[in-house]
């Protein structure tokens, strides 16, 4: 791939990169190669990763395990249709998943990505209330703050301030939406978890499910919550007779310091979907899980199936590659490691504390979040970063890193040291 400036203007000009205009007003960094925990830039720069790729690449890029694996595949079949075909790693990688997964959850759809994988949950769950006899319950209850995709199922429930509501009302789906969960530093009084119940009281009979991210809320505020608020919506489903949906797309495959951030509650749902780290970061995939139970009664429906269909599901290069990516985390001590990481992220983003622009600095496993004072990032602060040799990619008025789980410690050192040194900068 060439360095040259042509094809970094055209992509100014032409290209739409995420949230973005075109032509783009902001600045984009053109990436020629990437090994391990970097990336290395056009003009020869290498930047340690903190994003690890929105959150995918766990186990760094040009992994030599994931790139055989990738490689194997090709030289077999790259795809074909899943409508009436079926392959040997879709099949490999589903029983996988249900052997990892919390118990009971024993059904497997291979979606396209996460959004898609938010989408076939909802679909899951209208259409198992309608083969249960109760059509009615199509509506779904969430918490605010809350981020589950862009496709328009995933985006009504998502925070309704942030998550683009009011541009597309009177399309958008309209649902159910209780206060988010207190933060694990601040006190917490139970009233959460009360106002939860109170929507379930009062809107059961229409609400299909609960969905909610277990634990750590991502793009909707990279907020921290306990377990027992968890261990508590999963109380009040039972109670009111609702499905749960846990969306682990960004939590999953050890991120929070737990195989899946449900486990920290002990909490199985009736629905589960998985993404982002699924792959490594190599392709883009993703899996909803659902119980015997439901999906039986899903084929009970109008419809006798369940409604969804992507051309590319069940990707065989896709799946062969998170095969190996599932079973290259399991053969190590990837426990220890996120540990490692959270002890070191704790210790030395603890200094960004006293610094005016900070309001709160928290870590759970390798997730670490710098929330600064006000709603707005300072100016200049990604070139900044850039400038200290760093990828992370602020947004609201969060700095945060989910970097790698190879990252070295003295690579992870010089992540937090940027923030630091940036935000120094700032007051």
């Amino acid at each position: 791939m060439s360095n040259s400036p042509d094809w970094v203007d055209f992509d100014h000009q032409h290209i739409w990169h995420p949230y973005a205009a075109v032509p783009g007003n902001a600045p984009i960094y053109p990436v020629i190669e990437a090994s391990g925990a970097e990336i290395r830039l056009a003009d020869g720069r290498w930047l340690v990763d903190g994003m690890a790729s929105w959150w995918s690449v766990i186990h760094g890029y040009r992994h030599p395990v994931l790139d055989a694996a990738l490689k194997s595949q090709v030289d077999r079949f790259s795809h074909v249709m899943f409508g009436g075909l079926t392959h040997e790693p879709a099949a490999r990688l589903a029983r996988k998943l249900v052997e990892i997964t919390p118990e009971g959850l024993d059904k497997v759809f291979l979606a396209d990505s996460g959004s898609v994988s938010v989408e076939v949950a909802l679909k899951m769950a209208i259409q198992c209330w309608d083969g249960r006899g109760q059509p009615q319950k199509k509506k779904f209850l969430t918490v605010r703050h809350g981020y589950h995709g862009d496709t328009f199922g995933a985006m009504s429930v998502c925070d309704p301030a942030n998550g683009m509501h009011s541009l597309f009302s009177g399309f958008l789906s309209e649902q159910y939406f209780a206060p988010a969960p207190t933060l694990c530093s601040h006190p917490d009084d139970g009233s959460d978890l009360e106002l939860f119940r109170q929507r379930l009281r009062t809107h059961h009979n229409e609400i299909a499910a609960v969905i909610l991210e277990p634990i750590v809320q991502g793009a909707g505020g990279m907020r921290i919550y306990r377990p027992t608020y968890l261990q508590g919506v999963a109380r009040l489903c039972r109670e009111f007779d609702v499905l749960l949906i846990l969306d682990e797309i960004a939590t999953g495959f050890g991120r929070t310091g737990e195989l899946f951030a449900c486990h920290h509650a002990g909490v199985t749902p009736d629905i589960l979907c998985l993404g982002k780290a699924l792959t490594g970061g190599y392709m883009t995939l993703a899996a909803t899980l659902v119980s015997d139970a439901i999906a039986t009664d899903i084929c009970r429906s109008e419809a006798g199936a369940l409604m969804h269909g992507p051309t590319f599901m069940a990707n065989p290069l896709a799946c062969t590659t998170a095969l190996a990516s599932i079973e290259l985390l399991l053969s190590q001590d990837w426990k220890l490691r996120v540990q490692q990481m959270e002890a070191r992220l704790k210790a030395e983003l603890a200094r960004c504390r006293t610094l005016a622009i900070v309001a709160d600095v928290r870590v759970i496993g390798s997730i670490g979040v710098v929330e600064l004072r006000g709603t707005e990032l300072p100016p200049g602060i990604q070139q900044a970063l850039v400038d200290q040799g760093v990828w992370i990619r602020p947004f609201r008025n969060l700095v945060y890193i989910m970097p790698p789980y190879v990252i070295r410690n003295e690579q992870l050192s010089v992540l937090t040291e940027a923030i630091h040194q940036v935000l120094s900068q700032y007051g």
